[in-house]
């Protein structure tokens, strides 16, 4: 049997101290301690139903506030899926989902080019939830594309309650993600007209 496709990342900077790992080829359990509730149950969803193993443990310095959390664990996560999808041989390297969470729906699609970009359509209408920053959402999307190299696309449909929307948009990414780094026996190299990604 193959290998899993397994990183571990460890990054500390004046904000943050964060250690992670993921499993893609996963089962979806989780060990998860950020110092944001909310945040926590964001990324266990993420991995519950991307089926990866996570743990993430991050001590940020949020007495100034929550975003070098959020966002440099972003980096971070990135970082980890770029490492553990190695040479992408073999990967269908697209996913999308259109995901409905009550009465909130989200479009998310990407593409595991290399290529970052990101392209982000959400209107939240409350500042936080809990000790959340609503704002947040876009820039913790942003660092895991660029640290990825994913180009992708997160585009609420249907919005409503911004809990339901985040974790719709944190759920419909989990789902887009798996499906992109299943590995396809038919491909044989990487999935590409160039030859490499």
């Amino acid at each position: 049997m193959e290998d899993n496709r397994i990183a571990k990342i460890n990054r500390t900077t004046g904000e943050t101290d964060i250690s992670l790992e993921l499993n893609i080829d996963g089962t979806g359990k989780t060990s998860i301690n950020t110092g944001i509730g909310f945040f926590d149950h964001m990324l266990n969803s993420f991995a519950r139903h991307g089926l990866f193993d996570l743990n993430v443990d991050i001590k940020g310095d949020l007495y100034v506030d929550c975003h070098h959390t959020i966002e440099d664990c972003g980096i971070v996560l990135g970082t980890a899926i770029k490492q553990a999808i190695g040479d992408k041989k073999s990967i269908k390297r697209f996913g999308s989902v259109i995901l409905p969470m009550d009465e909130t729906l989200c479009l998310c699609a990407l593409d595991l080019s290399g290529r970052p970009y990101l392209v982000f359509d959400a209107d939240f209408t409350t500042d936080k939830v809990g000790y959340f920053d609503t704002e947040m959402v876009k820039e913790f999307f942003y660092a895991v594309s660029y640290s990825a190299g994913m180009n992708l696309h997160i585009k609420i449909m249907s919005p409503g309650n911004n809990h339901h929307m985040i974790e719709c948009i944190f759920k419909s990414f989990a789902k887009a993600l798996d499906m992109a780094t299943i590995k396809d026996p038919r491909i044989t190299d990487v999935l590409s007209t160039k030859g490499t990604l």
